[in-house]
């Protein structure tokens, strides 16, 4: 009887939460590598902020190119005079002009240039900023799949040494193994939990750090879909420099930068010409609008040349040409600081690549040694350091394992960056 009373009670509590609560479960975000990838291009602060360099480069052209069209101006002056105080006269000037500029030395043109140099350079800046963007994306990918890698390392450790604790209890009730067997293996287990606490931690900053890449502002959880893939690099480090010197879209913006600095030159120069420019107008006075008696017609067209300025234009070429040098150094500078990140990224990734390959082995007889000393444990042969050495081995050879995975992909994913290898730069 009281068993169908409880059957009944819970039926009724259960119809009850059914009809009055809403119960949500929040589904993890399934994150392919080219998904975020696509969130990041899509969200990034820093590719809006170039976008907009690139928008202002635009209206600088336009601004450029307006210089070469004519200008209308006008004029309306109205006022009253009292001259000896024989009473007001009154007084109206109007004029309207246009002009428009017919040659300037040059200089005109050669800021439309460099104003399209702008562009470029804005254009190659955001390219640079989206392969930047990628490469942190890819990176904070592969560094949440490696801490989740890592969390489940440790949490293997954990599990083992609570295994192991557990047998060295039945062990020490039998006793078949002192106390201090006991109080070591209670000893490892808790420090193994706080390894396992800290790598719960970095796992959850990496999850914070993509987010905040790709701007998924949600708590919720993600489901990373890619893992890395070994694939070997076929150049060698010179053709990766030769490559890198060639593709990389922000040594061309120094290029870009020299070419400006010459143009600089030539505007300088300019001042030294003459400058022309056509002229129309007419004006009225004594009425508002003009009419037929009363207004004025002039064409005209002015030219001038400034035959000494105390040396302002041979100070101004003098500051050109040293811009020119500047930039000059700006972009060797540039070209030895690409040779040296192609360097250490392709080493990098060398050395991450041999250390994949020898971990690897390291970890199938990682497992054998723990096996061994677990099972000698059991039936008496081995002392509680063998295991506790045997673990530490098997943790740090499947850590040092992942590890080199990952530092292989990543330095990979470097040098593509570092060699200006991207879908903009192809």
């Amino acid at each position: 009887m009281k068993g169908k009373m409880r059957k009944v009670l819970a039926a009724l509590i259960t119809t009850y939460l059914m009809s009055n609560a809403t119960i949500t479960f929040a589904m993890p975000l399934t994150l392919s590598i080219d998904e975020a990838i696509d969130m990041a291009l899509k969200n990034n602060y820093n590719i809006k902020i170039a976008e907009k360099d690139e928008a202002k480069a635009q209206a600088a052209l336009k601004s450029a190119k307006s210089q070469q069209d004519p200008s209308v101006s006008a004029n309306v002056s109205m006022g009253i005079t009292d001259v000896n105080d024989n009473g007001f006269e009154r007084s109206n000037n109007n004029n309207i002009r246009m002009s428009m500029p017919l040659y300037t030395g040059g200089k005109n043109e050669l800021n439309i240039e460099k104003a399209k140099d702008s562009i470029t350079a804005s254009e190659l800046a955001l390219i640079r900023t989206k392969e930047n963007t990628m490469l942190d994306t890819i990176t904070a990918y592969y560094n949440v799949l490696e801490a989740e890698k890592i969390v489940a390392v440790d949490k293997e450790t954990v599990d083992n040494y609570q295994e192991h604790l557990n047998d060295v209890k039945n062990l020490y009730q039998a006793g078949s193994t002192p106390k201090v067997d006991l109080l070591r293996s209670e000893v490892e287990l808790v420090n193994a939990q706080q390894t396992l606490l800290k790598s719960q931690n970095s796992y959850d900053i990496a999850v914070s750090k993509l987010k905040n890449i790709i701007k998924f502002d949600s708590e919720d959880a993600i489901d990373l879909l890619d893992d890395v893939e070994y694939h070997a690099v076929e150049r060698n480090l010179l053709e990766c420099i030769a490559y890198a010197k060639e593709n990389r879209v922000d040594l061309k913006k120094y290029q870009v930068a020299i070419e400006q600095a010459q143009k600089d030159i030539d505007i300088a120069k300019g001042d030294k010409k003459p400058s022309v420019s056509l002229s129309v107008g007419t004006g009225w006075n004594k009425q508002i609008l003009p009419d037929h008696a009363n207004h004025s017609l002039t064409a005209a067209v002015e030219a001038s040349w400034n035959l000494f300025d105390g040396n302002i234009t041979a100070a101004k070429i003098k500051d050109a040409e040293l811009s020119l040098e500047q930039a000059e150094l700006e972009y060797y500078k540039q070209a030895d600081a690409i040779d040296l990140e192609v360097r250490e990224a392709y080493l990098n990734m060398q050395e991450a690549e041999k250390r994949f390959h020898t971990t690897k082995v390291a970890v199938s007889k990682a497992e054998e040694d723990y096996f061994i000393a677990k099972e000698k444990y059991k039936a008496g042969a081995g002392v509680i350091l063998d295991i506790i050495d045997a673990q530490l081995a098997l943790t740090t050879a499947k850590t040092n394992y992942i590890q080199a995975q990952y530092d292989y992909a990543s330095y990979k994913a470097t040098l593509d960056n570092v060699m200006g290898v991207s879908e903009e730069a192809e």
